[in-house]
């Protein structure tokens, strides 16, 4: 579907917010940036920010980049004859080979990830997604493979995705605090997925493909 004007003024807007704000949150430090303060910043009313954002953390984890329902997303959007870790597996590969702001590798991550870090509600909140990803593939694993109440399955499957999407944000973040650039990153973290797909057993690596 092709994106109207006003969707499009909408999702710019939103950006400019979310950069003037993590703009600030750098230099000043998360907790110390009151809403009122990215308003006038951003040159907007502190009505309009909150249309866009209804929380101080979404400024810094928009839901639509760090939603709860990501990875059963990734799964129920794959083609017929893609597995779910395959599905994930191949979501991670592209968004690394096009440097995802979502995924940090962008130029200036490393003060941004040093700020989320500093930050007792941003950290809550990365562990609280991390956990709703999980819960939220779980349950659609369960629902699409018919698994009975119960089954420990479709929820250890989950547990193991969840690990390798982890896995791979934690590598950024340990080689963005480490200074290297989004290209040197990106070329790691290709071997990582390389590599962990090579370790991971064919239970899982074909559990759940979709039908034709």
């Amino acid at each position: 579907m092709t994106e109207g004007l006003r969707e499009r003024k909408k999702r710019k807007t939103r950006r400019h917010l979310s950069d003037v704000a993590i703009g600030l949150f750098v230099d000043r430090g998360f907790d110390q940036v009151t809403i009122a303060e990215i308003a006038a910043a951003a040159e907007v009313s502190v009505n309009t920010l909150y249309n866009y954002f209804t929380a101080k953390e979404d400024l810094v984890l928009p839901p639509e980049e760090a939603s709860p329902q990501r990875l059963a997303d990734i799964v129920r959007e794959r083609a017929p004859g893609v597995s779910a870790a395959r599905a994930v597996l191949g979501r991670l590969r592209e968004e690394v080979r096009e440097r995802e702001r979502s995924l940090g590798l962008t130029a200036g991550f490393g003060q941004v990830l040093e700020m989320m870090l500093a930050a007792p509600t941003l950290r809550a909140r990365l562990e609280e997604l991390g956990r709703q990803m999980t819960d939220a593939l779980a349950d659609a694993l369960a629902e699409e493979t018919g698994a009975e109440p119960g089954d420990p399955l479709p929820r250890a499957v989950a547990w193991q995705i969840g690990c390798l999407h982890s896995l791979v944000y934690a590598e950024v973040g340990r080689r963005v605090a480490a200074g290297q650039g989004p290209d040197t990153i990106a070329e790691a973290v290709l071997e990582l997925l390389d590599v962990t797909e090579g370790l991971l057993g064919e239970p899982l690596l074909t559990y759940a493909v979709r039908e034709g």
